[in-house]
């Protein structure tokens, strides 16, 4: 099995452990097959198949090369625009917001009323870049929005903080407000290093979910952030629900925009054989 498709299969079992349902969870040249059920099965009684289950790993795969580790905000920046997950890594049915990209010195901070609004990037980051995309309302369907977040840290300790601080965002204000008219209630948080809770995919893993309430739009929808950790990167996907959006749609396409960025930060930031 090629590794880069053995990377998917354990993202999606992490994931999983996380709580959420996933279907269509594909690998490279997969189109919506669910890994579990690709090059895995065994004949079963009577000429059915039974998936094998996955081997779980003991250590984690990644070994983060030094000479490879960018250190300026030129090269941090030329890496977050590598990894960052834009409308193709999310579907087919995603395309760009206007605009695309947030600014070079954009930093968000959850504000001590628990309201989002914009500081001032720290020293302990050297570049981050959030890609916006969506899909465009239909006849029957909300306007779908999805953003992917790619921080490159000095160092990896500077990454475990913001894994923590994250965490801690929920637990100190588990509602918030993003901006007029939009906020987030009931918030929740779960942290998975490697080894726990089924996370065999990263350093470090995190879910936030909550449910996401628009003024402008009558009803409520789920709110769901993923994060993990690669090295001194972060990457994370948000997902603000719609109506009309199936739940396990939007899970698995939440799941492949974080793969690949996961499975990108690897390739630049790992010792090459």
């Amino acid at each position: 099995m090629p590794y880069g498709y053995r990377r998917v299969l354990r993202a999606c079992g992490g994931l999983l452990a996380c709580g959420v349902i996933l279907t269509g969870c594909s690998g490279p040249g997969d189109e919506g097959e669910s890994p579990g059920n690709k090059g895995s099965a065994t004949p079963g009684p009577s000429g059915t198949s039974s998936a094998e289950p996955l081997p779980t790993p003991s250590r984690l795969a990644f070994t983060a090369d030094p000479k490879r580790a960018p250190r300026t905000e030129a090269d941090a920046k030329r890496l977050a625009l590598a990894i960052v997950a834009g409308p193709d890594s999310w579907g087919g049915d995603y395309v760009k917001r206007t605009p695309h990209l947030s600014a070079d010195d954009y930093w968000p901070v959850l504000g001590e009323r628990c309201t989002w609004e914009t500081g001032t990037r720290p020293r302990t980051v050297l570049y981050s870049v959030t890609a916006y995309s969506e899909v465009p309302a239909q006849e029957g369907r909300g306007a779908l929005r999805v953003s992917a977040t790619v921080t490159v840290h000095r160092t990896e300790t500077d990454a475990d903080w913001e894994m923590a601080e994250t965490l801690e965002e929920a637990l100190r204000c588990p509602e918030q407000r993003l901006r007029d008219g939009e906020r987030i209630t009931g918030l929740l948080s779960l942290g998975s290093p490697f080894g726990v809770g089924g996370n065999f995919t990263a350093v470090d893993s995190l879910r936030e979910a909550g449910t996401y309430v628009n003024d402008s739009v009558k009803g409520e929808q789920t709110y769901s952030w993923y994060q993990s950790r690669v090295g001194q990167v972060t990457v994370a996907a948000v997902v603000k629900g719609a109506a009309g959006h199936i739940a396990k749609e939007v899970d698995s396409a939440q799941v492949h925009a974080l793969v690949a960025m996961v499975s990108r930060a690897e390739d630049e930031l790992e010792v090459q054989s």
